[in-house]
């Protein structure tokens, strides 16, 4: 396994209208030495992942994650083929099965996960022949079955939104039967010296995945029931927002970041020895994404 860096990698979203700009965020990260650019679905992860292998020259970068449902996988292969080989091999393509909210907006029809991303995967490699050498394939995972599917089939896993105290120990567990996988994981993360400030904006980050069954699945299964029961009634009552008050303080520190920077640089160093790399979800109590963005390039910087 490659050993995590305790300076985090950073999401970019290509927010429409402002896709140039987050390309130069992309080789200002590059220029201080990120190790790493994560590319979510937002905006269009595949047309910027294109222009990132023409914009940078050093750093590596990932999807986190294209969709499976939503681009046939000849299709997907080719241009993941394309961008690695465009980039110098510095492309991994991270695939998930998203959740039904994103489903149903696509007008798809799910299978079970589990056999949905085994044949996707799949489909990618019967395609190399004709769309080209794939780049090592990341599978987002949350809980142990896609966990072990992802080290069976993959060459990494990724987490997002995670409880430390749980996902800690599946690293652990990862680490022994795939020495050699690529682990990172997604934190939704504010600097602000006004640590309820900050904790205030990653709860209404978090207050959407809360709205999500497979999220509510997880964090049950990390040992946060009471709360998420909580949330489930209130959700059955109609209430949408401040759904992550019920769940409580302990959760939000156990799977977010936020507060002065030293307490944010320690939040990241504990998941770098945890075996997993740390990736920053930048957000900021004063501004939007390049805002956030260039608080963590001032701390890192």
């Amino acid at each position: 396994m490659p050993i995590p860096s305790q300076r985090p990698g950073l999401a970019l979203v290509a927010s429409p209208t402002r896709r140039a700009a987050v390309l130069e965020a992309a080789q200002r990260a590059e220029a201080l030495r990120f190790p790493t650019i994560a590319c979510p679905t937002l905006g269009g992860a595949l047309g910027f992942v294109v222009s990132m292998a023409h914009a940078t020259t050093t750093i590596e970068f990932f999807t986190s994650i294209q969709g499976i449902y939503g681009v046939h996988a000849n299709e997907l292969g080719a241009l993941a083929s394309h961008t690695d080989e465009i980039s110098g091999g510095r492309f991994r393509l991270g695939l998930g099965v998203s959740h039904a909210a994103m489903t149903k907006r696509l007008g798809v029809v799910s299978g079970t996960p589990l056999a949905d991303m085994r044949a996707y995967v799949g489909a990618l490699r019967a395609n190399e022949r004709s769309g080209g050498s794939l780049p090592p394939i990341y599978l987002a995972a949350m809980r142990d079955r896609m966990l072990d599917l992802a080290l069976e089939l993959a060459d990494g896993v990724l987490l997002a939104n995670a409880s430390y105290r749980y996902s800690s120990q599946q690293a652990a567990r990862a680490r022994v039967a795939r020495p050699d996988a690529y682990l990172a994981v997604m934190i939704p993360t504010v600097i602000d010296d006004d640590v309820n400030a900050a904790a205030a904006v990653n709860r209404k980050t978090l207050d959407v995945y809360l709205r999500l069954p497979n999220y509510r699945n997880y964090w049950r299964a990390a040992g946060y029931g009471d709360g998420i029961d909580a949330v489930e009634a209130a959700l059955a009552g109609g209430q949408r927002d401040g759904l992550s008050a019920l769940v409580g303080d302990d959760w939000l520190a156990d799977c977010t970041l936020y507060g002065p920077v030293e307490r944010v640089r320690d939040g990241f160093a504990r998941w770098a020895d945890a075996g997993v790399q740390p990736v920053a979800v930048m957000s900021s109590t004063s501004g939007g994404q390049l805002k956030a963005v260039g608080e963590l390039f001032d701390a890192f910087g």
